[in-house]
């Protein structure tokens, strides 16, 4: 069994990056390693941060570290919340208060289906080295209402190219297999097998 440290303190990250790499992988995150530095993401672009973020806590462990950034991008908001989709109401942002920001910004445009993409970009690292970046895109539309109880972060506002239901709709298992970090994660796998 492979060890996959995820440079990461969100637990519903790293919960949805096991269940799609599955049982063959010992994951952890950052709250197993109470000493590892905040990494702030200062990047402007989501490969940036997942560098930054790879790096910095790929030099103080041991083994392959697995860091990600990942946002929401809307076309009729010019990308936004892109980048800033965790901090997108502020630095101390919840998820819900994200998402009711980002229902006040749409509220504001005509229609009520506007096309959006999740994307995501992961590195792996090893002791301070980037060993691989992997992109993961899934295009869809974002709608101004939230349904669906699963997920988290802006999955009951996004139904993604083919599909009626949000992600907070579908099965765990349809996500998973569509996701932007399913892609992302179908990368790094292909480049360890490699």
């Amino acid at each position: 069994m492979q060890t996959l440290l995820i440079a990461t303190r969100n637990a519903h990250k790293t919960r949805e990056i096991h269940q799609i790499l599955g049982s063959g992988w010992d994951v952890r995150d950052l709250t197993t390693l109470p000493h590892a530095p905040e990494v702030e993401e200062t990047g402007e672009t989501f490969q940036d941060n997942a560098i930054l973020k790879a790096v910095t806590i790929s030099r103080h462990v041991t083994g392959l570290v697995l860091a990600d950034d990942s946002g929401l991008e809307v076309d009729a908001l010019n990308g936004a919340p892109g980048v800033r989709s965790a901090r997108f109401a502020g630095p101390n942002a919840t998820d819900a208060g994200n998402r009711n920001l980002l229902r006040k910004e749409l509220a504001k445009l005509p229609g009520d289906r506007f096309p959006a993409r999740f994307c995501c970009v992961m590195v792996l690292a090893s002791q301070g080295e980037v060993l691989g970046t992997f992109p993961g895109v899934v295009e869809g539309e974002v709608i101004p209402a939230e349904r669906g109880s699963g997920g988290f972060g802006y999955d009951s506002m996004f139904i993604p190219r083919g599909y009626q239901e949000t992600f907070a709709e579908l099965p765990l298992v349809i996500k998973n297999s569509l996701s932007h970090r399913a892609r992302a994660l179908a990368g790094m796998l292909e480049f360890l097998r490699s």
